[in-house]
């Protein structure tokens, strides 16, 4: 027998299950259907587990150089399993949470695969959602009103470099039972930097080869500078304007590839090889072809509102491009939730989203980069503040590192904040509030900053911008 809904949500990873807490606050009787865990990919095979691997390994890297506070420690070592044990703890415990809010929430949660079905005896407009059940019970049929489609994504592997043996992405990664000895990690974006990080610090012996110019291409070029010089700082090889070449993989004990380097052809080997080249959406097999919802280029094609081709049935995160974070898939289900409960909401700015790498040194930005802002005409002014010049980051002994404000000449707007070094991941949400209150380096700037405290790089760096740093 078919049940009626006001909302089917189609994915319960970040974007899923916050819209589906939003529509039951909202008075939405409401389903989410889940083929695999709740939290999806960022609770179970990306976010979380990957930053509880990244903290293990800044904890063994900065015991090992604990003299250098005057904390003399023996024969420090890693139990891989140990790591691995944590890891799963926490996941477990936020796993655990998530089913508590759906139970909190009174939302229906469906375990199984969920295809679109078309017009039918259900409804005369495709919507239906049919539910093949893990548990192998007959399929539940969900007759909504609305439906979200939030299906995610999974990573992306090269043609001809298959994934299997030596050869893994990030989601085998996360299960491996030891650290390998050395590593090739294919793509230098920020997924393949933080395994960089993590792994050397863990003490591999990592190459990084990258297609583009440049490590984190999409990060303000000076980000990108400091960053690869920190990385080489630590031991990773970094091999930039490298194009792999999946023909050559050789398989053995060990594993080899070639790339081709600026006209050069050169061969690398290793235990291991990551293949991080980004991810791709979730859209086979839930039934698009039963509607009129239109995939380009690999996505689903959204309105601001995240409503698709066919006005009832909304997309949003990973599975319709754009950001692929966790926090914007959570708002976009938001914001697509209200938008059919009639709340009228906001479309997102996406110069807000704070975006930010896990790695050792870490690094966070929003808004747009200086040569973004040049392409769009504006006239810039920029300010940089060291974290040399910060007391708490010597306290950490973690000076490395800087603050970069970009702004407008003629207005004094903040266009956009670009930051590499201790924390910046927690730090990057106050330039975020910045931006969504218009606010002006002189605002940053004579916000009293509390010292000794890392955030006193903002403030410098705001000032630095009319040549007024205090302590540069």
């Amino acid at each position: 027998m078919a049940e009626e809904y006001d909302l089917v949500i189609l994915g319960g990873g970040t974007g899923g299950y916050v819209a589906a807490i939003r529509a039951s606050q909202l008075g939405l009787k409401t389903a989410l259907v889940e083929k695999g865990k709740l939290g999806g990919t960022c609770l179970h095979k990306g976010c979380i587990p990957s930053k509880a691997l990244l903290r293990s390994a800044e904890v063994y890297a900065q015991t090992k150089h604990s003299e250098d506070f005057g904390v003399f420690t023996s024969d420090v070592s890693v139990n891989f399993g140990k790591v691995q044990e944590r890891k799963g703890k926490i996941v477990d415990q936020l796993h655990k949470g998530v089913q508590h809010l759906m139970k909190q929430g009174k939302i229906d949660v469906f375990e199984g695969m969920g295809r679109i079905l078309g017009p039918s005896i259900f409804s005369p407009m495709p919507g239906t959602i049919s539910v093949e059940m893990n548990n192998g019970e007959e399929n539940a049929m969900l007759v909504p009103k609305n439906v979200i489609v939030a299906t995610g994504s999974r990573p992306r592997t090269l043609p001809g470099l298959e994934i299997g043996g030596n050869v893994m992405t990030s989601d085998e990664a996360l299960a491996m039972e030891e650290i390998p000895k050395s590593i090739i990690i294919v793509g230098g974006g920020v997924i393949g930097i933080e395994w960089a990080s993590m792994l050397s610090d863990f003490g591999a012996e990592v190459t990084v080869i990258e297609y583009s110019d440049r490590i984190i291409p999409t990060e303000d070029k000076e980000i990108s500078k400091e960053m690869q010089r920190l990385m080489k700082k630590k031991g990773v090889n970094i091999v930039t304007s490298a194009k792999v070449l999946p023909e050559t993989l050789k398989q053995g004990a060990t594993v080899s590839i070639s790339a081709e380097v600026k006209g050069e052809q050169k061969e690398f080997t290793a235990e291991k090889i990551l293949v991080s080249v980004g991810r791709q959406a979730n859209v086979e097999g839930i039934g698009l072809e039963n509607t009129d919802i239109q995939v380009e280029k690999g996505y689903i094609v959204a309105n601001e509102y995240f409503q698709t081709k066919e006005s009832h049935i909304y997309a949003i995160g990973d599975v319709i491009g754009g950001l692929q974070l966790a926090h914007v898939a959570s708002h976009e289900g938001i914001v697509a939730v209200e938008h059919i409960a009639g709340e009228n909401p906001s479309p997102i700015d996406y110069d807000l989203v704070s975006k930010c790498i896990y790695s050792s040194p870490e690094a966070a930005s929003v808004g747009i980069t200086e040569d973004q802002a040049k392409e769009k005409g504006f006239k810039v002014k920029t300010g940089k503040f060291s974290f040399k010049g910060i007391g708490k980051a010597l306290v950490f002994g973690e000076s490395d590192g800087f603050v970069k404000i970009v702004a407008d000449e003629e207005t004094n707007d903040i266009l956009g904040v670009h930051m590499i070094g201790p924390h910046v991941t927690d730090m990057i949400s106050e330039a975020g509030l910045a931006k969504v209150l218009d606010a002006t380096p002189w605002e940053v700037a004579h916000t009293i900053h509390p010292h000794p405290t890392l955030s006193e790089a903002i403030g410098e760096a705001a000032l630095a911008v009319d040549g007024k740093a205090i302590h540069g």
